[in-house]
């Protein structure tokens, strides 16, 4: 979760390109997510020990900055709030399961722009949970993603999946990753009222990690065992996507709206798409690129209409 904008302290001169660099660092690192996976599943790496191993790695990170530069902070946290932390690190850890096991069955380019109409799925779901209504341009922004939704799944196209060719199944799971970060970011604004934005994601992170690892004991995936290059890409996964690309949006976000941070970040599937053509020689085809375009487009049509901060999604894959 990410905080609010917010101007910087008037003590500290800060070069106005300093944060739309970080935009630009924090879109190359998200932009990996999808092609490292990729690399993990293909020597062997569970989808489930995947997403247990970003979580544990960015933990394991932060725990010391975390516990050295926020003492005072940690002990006023309660047990509500550990209790909200657990509930969203448990959606956070099926966002994760749900989207990376996609990228077995269908192409990336699909996986990465489904996944990221994660904005569409709160702006449907404000009026059921927080009462909020629909504008016109939110409903043309879901009328249009919709539409795209739809050729991205009539194209059919899988590219080179590591487990078997299934874009109906990889697509649903996509999806259904992209309505739990959209559940994850709903809870996390309950909690993050009350918390940093450092102490909120290591709670959280925490709390996903460890219902993750105990996910992977009890299905009994294989963890040990597997070639050395799964270890590498499992690493890079929580280090690169994770934290350089969640910590770069983060800095950009104390200068500029969140509501243009959300809109930047809908650039992150051009980037996987064209790192998929280069390492993964996934092309895509007319369907997938103008359904993809339509996803994109409705997206940021529905998202000018909403709140800055309501649709903020840095860390979603």
């Amino acid at each position: 979760m990410t905080e609010q904008a917010r101007p910087a302290a008037p003590s500290v001169m800060v070069p106005n390109w300093r944060p739309y660099a970080a935009l630009v660092v924090g879109l190359m690192a998200v932009s990996t997510a999808a092609i490292l996976v990729r690399f993990a599943q293909d020597h062997g790496a569970p989808s489930l020990v995947l997403a247990a191993a970003r979580l544990c790695v960015a933990t394991v990170v932060l725990t010391p900055i975390v516990l050295h530069r926020y003492q005072h902070e940690l002990r006023t946290v309660t047990w509500n709030d550990l209790k909200w932390a657990l509930l969203a690190g448990i959606v956070l850890g099926v966002h994760f399961s749900t989207w990376i096991t996609s990228l077995e069955y269908t192409a990336v380019v699909n996986s990465v722009v489904l996944v990221t109409t994660n904005p569409l799925w709160v702006a449907l779901l404000a009026p059921v949970f927080l009462g909020e209504r629909l504008g016109r341009w939110t409903v043309l922004g879901l009328l249009l993603a919709f539409g795209g939704g739809v050729l991205v799944g009539l194209s059919g196209e899988s590219g080179t999946p590591p487990t078997r060719s299934d874009p109906l199944l990889g697509n649903g799971l996509a999806l259904a990753g992209a309505l739990m970060a959209a559940i994850y970011f709903m809870i996390g604004r309950r909690l993050r009222a009350r918390l940093s934005v450092m102490v909120y994601i290591w709670l959280v992170y925490g709390a996903a990690a460890i219902v993750m690892l105990a996910v992977v004991a009890v299905s009994g995936q294989q963890v040990g065992g597997l070639p050395s290059e799964a270890y590498v890409w499992m690493l890079l996964l929580g280090l690169v996507p994770q934290l350089i690309g969640h910590s770069s949006f983060n800095y950009a976000l104390g200068f500029l709206s969140a509501a243009y941070v959300s809109l930047v970040i809908l650039v992150e599937p051009v980037g996987t798409g064209l790192l998929a053509i280069i390492f993964l020689d996934e092309w895509p085809v007319g369907l997938q690129l103008i359904g993809s375009a339509l996803i994109l487009v409705g997206v940021g049509v529905a998202s000018q209409e909403q709140p800055v901060g309501e649709l903020e999604s840095p860390d979603q894959t």
